[in-house]
């Protein structure tokens, strides 16, 4: 399935001119000087997302960011389990750019150092519990940032302190999917093994224990294309 740019969507948008400006940045162009009419700059941007900073319509004053797919994906359930690496990378990333915005005196993360931050080997960091990632599902949106086919996360350091009722029901209970739930979820659907991931402490699960569990793939006729699967039964 192609999930090529649509014309006129935001975030493509804002994918295309963090794109350009990594490809000046290593051509070693002077990057374009930004307008007012410009995309906001991107903290991130690897092969997989791109990460910007709100700053127009933020939800938290502490920090607020916008992890979108680089692909058009148009929504949370075109995901699957072969996507478990894609949805951890965003909790890794999301929670290593909302510490860098708890730290004033070192430099926030720009699209011109996202070289450097993507090749960095420090470990994942735990998230604490006010760092909030995830996707607003659909109908649900937010009224200031109303894209709806363009998949991406937000993550921003509790509380919301700038979201008014009608724009804070997006970020509510009843159109909020954590990535920590969404991540469990879906190993737990395709995982032969009964054991639950747990609601309490999703980081410290007891799925977690279990080898591999999550992790088999198959086609939609149900025949199974894990790699070498019937080694893992010895």
């Amino acid at each position: 399935m192609s999930f090529a740019p649509k014309p006129g969507c935001p975030m493509c948008g804002i994918v295309s001119q963090a794109q350009r400006h990594r490809s000046e940045l290593n051509a070693s162009v002077s990057p374009s000087p930004p307008s007012a009419s410009q995309q906001p700059d991107a903290l991130w941007r690897d092969d997989n997302f791109t990460v910007y900073r709100e700053k127009t319509n933020p939800v938290s004053s502490k920090g607020h960011i916008v992890v979108a797919f680089n692909l058009h994906v148009p929504s949370i359930y075109m995901l699957s389990s072969s996507d478990l690496p894609l949805l951890s990378s965003i909790r890794d990333i999301a929670t290593k750019l909302l510490f860098s915005l708890l730290a004033p005196e070192t430099p926030n993360p720009s699209s011109s150092s996202s070289a450097t931050l993507a090749s960095t080997s420090e470990p994942p960091r735990t998230r604490p519990s006010n760092f909030r990632i995830g996707f607003i599902t659909p109908p649900f949106r937010d009224s200031r940032i109303p894209v709806t086919d363009h998949l991406h996360a937000h993550a921003f350091i509790a509380p919301g302190d700038q979201l008014g009722w009608f724009r804070g029901i997006a970020y509510s209970a009843l159109a909020w999917y954590d990535i920590d739930d969404l991540i469990a979820e879906i190993r737990e659907s395709v995982s032969n093994n009964r054991v639950k991931s747990g609601y309490a402490n999703r980081q410290n699960a007891p799925i977690n224990l279990v080898p591999d569990a999550g992790a088999r793939a198959g086609t939609a006729n149900g025949r199974e294309t894990t790699e070498s699967h019937s080694l893992r039964l010895t």
